[in-house]
Parts: structure tokens; C-alpha cells; sequence
């Protein structure tokens, strides 16, 4: 049977048509299914699969990816860069966003776009049966549409070339979001780990304006506390990872081993 209605389901890209907030956990340590479970348990919408700071083979990314998609968290992936010669293969395994870091002009942000969207917008080689339609049979024209629409490209702020660029980058056709690293940005600018400066809610007044001009999801990440977070989504934000498994992992091992120092 021909599926004529084939749609691609992207829990980011509905709680930004909700005008709501998305949240996700940044995946570097853990390569089981059980993070796409406990994301959802947990309210938190998309897993932030980070490959420019872990190490990743792409059957790991495709394993977390299919329990991602059964339980309706949506498998995002941060690349190493907008050139990254994977992005079509991950595509391909499921992956339901690509997040390219340091982008810093139009140019990068085309060049991303080219090789994560079919035409007209982009240039995505076609596979022909995907994971995204359930290897249904559907028609070309029909898979080309609503993986372009479902599928989301995301372009990281990270240097102050990137901030400065950052209306010309939201301007090109096929980024659907901009995604702020503060911690980078910070370092960039000669201010690291201050996130309480003036600079940082500039950048984010900046970030939201560019985005909201252009209809994107505006994101943010490298957010170390709750009151900073919450300042962000106070700013505009409404994409923003809340932790990663291995800040999670050490936070919680030292306050078990610390609770029973405290009572010896």
C-alpha cells in the first residue's frame, strides 16, 4: 500500500508550534536505549546525541536513534561541523535534527543545509525506503516534503563572528533553528564562566530577535544552573539541553558518597 500521508513526527519542532518550551538531555557517556526512556519519563523531548565531544560510532547513534523514535523522544545529533561527511548517513539511520557547531557565516549555514535537506532546498542524496517512514512505500515527492519539514537543521552561535553573523545566518533557506553555546561564546569573548555578565543576555536578546525574525527555534546549551536556564527561557528561548548524562552521573555519585561522609 502507498502512503500518500506520510508525515515525520519531531516532538521539538511541535512544542515550538505550541509556542512551548523543549527540553533535552545532552548524550555523552551512555549508549543504551534506556536515555530515550528515561527522557521521556522524565518530560524532557529530544536526546542531544553530542559526537563533537564524545565518541561515537554510528551504530551506537543508530541503536539510541530507534528506541528514540519508538518512544517518541526526538534523536538529535551535534556533528563535528557543518561539513561533517556523516550527516547524510545519520539522516539516513533516523536521526530527526543535526545541530552544527561554530557557525560563523551564511556560507557554513548553506553549506549545511545542502547536505541535510532534499531539493529544492537542499541537496540530500535520496535512500530510497527510511527508517523515518517505517520503510513504508512512499511516494518520492511525499518523503522529500516531510522529511524536509520534520527533519530540523540547527546552526550554533559559539564566537563573536558567529553573534555578528548571526541575521545573515538565520536568513538562509532551510536552518530551522539557532542555537546558542554560551560556554564557547563566553570563551570567545574573554569572559569564561561568567554567565552572569551583560554579554550573555545580549547574545541571548540577539540570538531570540534573529530567530523570531526568521520563524526559527531559538536554542541554548552550556547553561550550567537552573537560574540561568530559566533566565534564557525568560529571554525567549525554547530549545535548551537541561544536562548531560555525565554531568548527571558525577553529580549524583558524589552526593551518595558525600551523604554517609557527612554521618561518619
Amino acid at each position: 500500500m502507498i502512503d500518500e500521508e506520510f508525515t515525520v513526527r519531531n516532538a521539538v519542532a511541535e512544542r515550538f508550534a505550541a509556542a512551548d518550551v523543549s527540553y533535552g538531555i545532552n548524550v555523552r557517556a551512555v549508549r543504551s536505549g534506556e536515555i530515550a526512556h528515561l527522557a521521556r519519563a522524565t518530560g524532557h523531548d529530544f536526546l542531544y546525541i553530542d559526537t563533537q565531544h564524545a565518541l561515537f560510532d554510528l551504530e551506537a547513534i543508530a541503536a539510541l536513534t530507534q528506541v528514540s523514535l519508538g518512544c517518541g523522544v526526538a534523536p538529535l545529533v551535534r556533528v563535528r561541523s557543518a561539513t561533517d561527511p556523516d550527516i547524510s548517513v545519520l539522516l539516513d539511520a533516523g536521526v530527526l535534527g543535526i545541530v552544527a557547531p561554530d557557525v560563523v557565516s551564511a556560507d557554513q549555514a548553506r553549506d549545511l543545509v545542502k547536505v541535510a535537506k532534499y531539493p529544492p532546498v537542499g541537496r540530500r542524496s535520496l535512500s530510497g525506503f527510511t527508517v523515518h517512514s517505517g520503510y513504508r512505500h512512499v511516494p518520492t515527492t511525499v518523503q522529500m516534503r516531510a522529511e524536509n519539514a520534520g527533519v530540523l537543521v540547527f546552526c550554533m552561535i559559539e564566537s563573536r563572528e558567529g553573534l555578528d553573523a548571526v541575521e545573515e545566518i538565520a536568513a538562509v533557506p532551510g536552518v530551522d533553528g539557532i542555537y546558542l553555546g554560551i560556554n564557547d561564546l563566553l570563551a570567545d569573548l574573554g569572559l569564561p564562566g561568567q554567565y552572569d555578565h551583560p554579554a550573555v543576555d545580549d547574545a541571548l536578546a540577539r540570538l531570540v530577535t534573529a530567530a523570531g525574525r526568521h520563524g526559527l527555534v531559538p536554542g541554548a546549551g552550556g547553561i550550567p544552573r537552573p537560574p540561568y536556564q530559566a533566565a534564557a527561557i525568560k529571554a525567549g528561548i525554547r530549545f535548551l539541553t537541561t544536562a548531560s548524562d555525565l554531568g548527571l552521573l558525577r553529580g549524583g555519585l558524589q552526593q551518595a558518597r558525600d551523604a554517609i561522609q557527612e554521618r561518619l
